[in-house]
């Protein structure tokens, strides 16, 4: 290639090798959030959240925010008030917040939750460069999980 050339190529060379890198580094992870739900305990003074999260890149939830109650401390799994710093989500797998694992724990809700009402979380993800991400979650007051109820029907089948 001539010198010439070379003077009016470099520059577009330069831009789109810079433009591909911001691009690079703006790249957030896709966040998956599916049947989320809260259970409400006998007592109805506070609840526990579940649901399943998948991240494409892997991250860790590092806080949630409720419409329900001041704080959300994550819980390990266990019966236990052992609570979790951050919860991992590797990349590309499904984790399962469900009860007796990790899930999320609405102490001291701020209202009383009924069936079918409904649950704002926020949950903060960070990436392994430290970026953070909100995820909003609208989760259902449930007494079981959809699955769980496709599973195991209230009402028996006629047939």
């Amino acid at each position: 290639m001539t010198s010439d050339r070379w003077k009016r190529v470099f520059p577009i060379v330069l831009a789109a090798v810079t433009l591909a890198a911001a691009l690079d580094a703006s790249a957030v992870a896709v966040i998956t959030v599916s049947d989320p739900w809260v259970r409400v305990a006998p007592s109805g003074k506070s609840a526990e959240a579940f649901m399943e999260i998948t991240s494409s890149e892997g991250g860790a939830i590092v806080h949630v925010d409720s419409d329900v109650c001041a704080q959300v401390p994550m819980q390990r799994p266990g019966s236990k008030r052992a609570v979790a710093g951050k919860i991992a989500l590797p990349a590309r797998a499904h984790v399962k917040l469900a009860p007796g694992g990790y899930r999320l724990l609405l102490p001291k809700l701020e209202r009383r939750l009924e069936l079918g009402d409904r649950v704002a979380l926020s949950l903060i993800i960070e990436a392994s460069d430290g970026r953070r991400q909100t995820i909003p979650v609208n989760a259902e007051v449930r007494r079981r999980s959809a699955y769980d109820d496709h599973l195991h029907p209230l009402s028996p089948h006629s047939h």
